[in-house]
């Protein structure tokens, strides 16, 4: 399984923000669309920061209520970690583990196209792994 299928299946809406944005602005489109993340991109639509739940409360717990007035681009993670979409789900698990990461964008040609989350990619393993016993249980039972 890659990437590219996970999208398919998924969606490929990306919520985004742009780096002016408030803290404040992002927390409501966080709450509001039921992500853990979002994606800032600069005018020509290349990513420049990802900005977490985690962020925000570490910002947050540094500056009290007065942090979520601060912009989006101080308080997002600029060295963003990304993955193509034609690669394996077990390198993007891999990636995310040793990486300490929840939210990964998949790009194509140097272009966004999805972003995934460790929750899509360990929903997709146990569909796999529940397809591989029950298919087990089809062969043993044929044979027997």
């Amino acid at each position: 399984m890659i990437i590219e299928q996970i999208l398919n299946a998924k969606g490929r809406e990306v919520i985004t923000l742009r780096a002016d944005n408030t803290l404040r602005e992002a927390a409501s489109l966080l709450d509001e669309r039921r992500i853990g993340a979002v994606v800032t991109l600069d005018g020509e639509g290349e990513i420049i920061g990802v900005l977490s739940e985690r962020d925000i409360v570490r910002q947050v717990a540094r500056g009290g209520g007065g942090a979520l007035d601060m912009d989006v681009g101080s308080a997002m993670t600029r060295a963003v970690i990304t993955i193509g979409a034609e690669a394996k789900v077990d390198e993007a698990m891999q990636l995310m583990t040793d990486r300490r990461i929840r939210h990964l964008p998949v790009v194509r040609n140097g272009r966004l196209t999805g972003v995934v989350s460790i929750g899509d990619l360990v929903k997709w393993k146990i569909a796999e792994t529940e397809a591989e016993a029950q298919a087990m249980k089809s062969y043993l039972s044929a044979q027997y």
